[in-house]
């Protein structure tokens, strides 16, 4: 079974390595929301795979870094595609909660990435 938490986050951010003249090169923000998905059995007697609540506290110190920030800032997010940030958001993660089988982040209504640790060793 798979459960899910969504999460939102505001922060500012600019894609440096964006074509010159291209827009994402400026200065913008985004009202994030981050998906964090774990997979695993539900618990025959609580009837769950896992609290949502502990999911909201797991991800807890990643928030305090990511909202209301400026994500160039953040070390591991020089360019802070949404690709680098669902990305950065496993590696933190995962360790906390081996359960973790997918980090989702839309940058917008439309756009996003998937990252579920593929190039990990």
């Amino acid at each position: 079974m798979e459960i899910f938490k969504k999460i939102t986050f505001e922060a500012a951010h600019r894609l440096p390595n964006c074509p010159p003249g291209h827009k994402c090169a400026r200065l913008h923000g985004h009202s994030f929301t981050v998906e964090l998905h774990v997979r695993g059995p539900i618990d025959p007697h609580a009837g769950w795979v896992m609290d949502f609540g502990e999911l909201k506290r797991a991800f807890a110190p990643l928030y305090d870094q990511l909202d209301h920030r400026y994500l160039n800032e953040i070390p591991g997010l020089e360019n802070p595609t949404s690709e680098h940030i669902a990305r950065w958001i496993w590696q933190r993660l995962k360790p906390e909660l081996p359960m973790l089988a997918r980090v989702v982040v839309h940058e917008t209504c439309t756009a996003g990435a998937c990252y579920s640790g593929e190039d990990q060793a």
